[in-house]
């Protein structure tokens, strides 16, 4: 137990200096998590069309190997890293921050983390997000929320993709819902389907709505952050 609180307090502390980063530059960084199969890469590059010629986005991807889905990131023109974790089974903050090295962010973007497909260690790393997403396609069980707890209640919003297929299969969405707010009463939830497009719009004021949050912030961190330096200065004097 007390190498594992030494591994998380370490990552805490990473994830600290990369949500000090993410905020000195207004960016809204959101951590994509789920199971393989949901249909993030799909959601980031749909998201990506929409939303690319109106918000920088970057990207980054982890996976165990392979750069398959930073490639499909990089077709739509968006900056992508891949993160390969080896047998690793997520990322962590130690990974992201050299990651974000890499990408060199805008000021006032959004950058999207899409995690490696596991819901249960994830979980437990912060990585200086705003907030995690976690994905559920129609094509799991109801019974996810309740199977993998911890990364719901860690998760501010749950996404249910996939919704197009609902008609065809005996999934009830009622009771997916239900279950995760058994776990998180706060979640917020979406239905959409990344590859017909229904429920996108809600997605995409989501994540404007967060990244106008994320610049008014940085907007008014900057007086007191000139002021500071002017009352050093001042003191050097």
């Amino acid at each position: 137990m007390s190498v594992e609180r030494d591994i998380l307090a370490k990552n805490d502390r990473e994830a600290n200096a990369n949500r000090r980063e993410f905020s000195r530059l207004g960016i809204f960084a959101l951590n994509l998590v789920s199971s393989p199969g949901s249909g993030k890469t799909t959601l980031l590059v749909e998201t990506i069309g929409r939303l690319g010629g109106e918000l920088p986005i970057t990207v980054i991807e982890g996976d165990q190997q392979t750069s398959n889905d930073a490639e499909r990131i990089r077709a739509t023109g968006a900056k992508a890293v891949q993160v390969n974790t080896g047998k690793g089974c997520h990322l962590d903050a130690h990974m992201v921050g050299h990651a974000l090295e890499r990408l060199a962010p805008a000021a006032d973007s959004v950058v999207m983390i899409e995690n490696v497909g596991n819901l249960v260690c994830p979980s437990a790393f912060d990585l200086g997000e705003a907030h995690k997403v976690v994905v559920l396609s129609v094509t799991e069980g109801e019974d996810k929320p309740l199977k993998y707890p911890d990364m719901f209640a860690a998760a501010d919003l749950m996404i249910l993709n996939k919704c197009d297929l609902l008609p065809h299969l005996a999934f009830d969405a009622a009771l997916v819902e239900a279950n995760a707010r058994r776990v998180n009463p706060a979640i917020e939830i979406l239905r959409l389907s990344a590859t017909t497009g229904e429920g996108m719009d809600a997605w995409l004021a989501w994540i404007r709505g967060g990244a106008v949050e994320a610049r008014r912030r940085r907007a008014a961190a900057a007086p007191r952050a000139q002021g500071c330096a002017c009352a050093e200065a001042a003191a050097k004097a």
